[in-house]
């Protein structure tokens, strides 16, 4: 059984106006590959300096989607420079 999994991207963007109409614009594929829930942050210092932080259905599901030719394409589109991909597990959970 795969066990769920959390995906961390780090990426710049040439421009985070045009990146987020994209972004936004992909939201229902990225719930149909399972993607179940996201954050967006930028560097404080640097807008167009872009993590998101997303949780998945599993390792699976996220790397069949952000490998996929057709993510590639979107990237291309929403102006993204050098993503890195760091799949990750959780291994605690709490609220202070």
């Amino acid at each position: 059984m795969d066990l769920m999994g959390y995906m961390l991207i780090i990426h710049e963007v040439k421009d985070y106006d045009q990146w987020k109409v994209v972004f936004d614009n992909a939201s229902q594929i990225r719930k149909d590959a399972g993607e179940i829930s996201y954050q967006v942050l930028r560097y404080d210092k640097d807008a167009n300096k872009i993590v998101h932080f997303s949780k998945w259905k599993g390792h699976k599901e996220a790397r069949e989607f952000f490998e996929s030719p057709r993510l590639v394409q979107i990237r291309k589109d929403a102006g993204v420079k050098s993503p890195e991909f760091i799949y990750l597990d959780e291994i605690e959970n709490g609220v202070l």
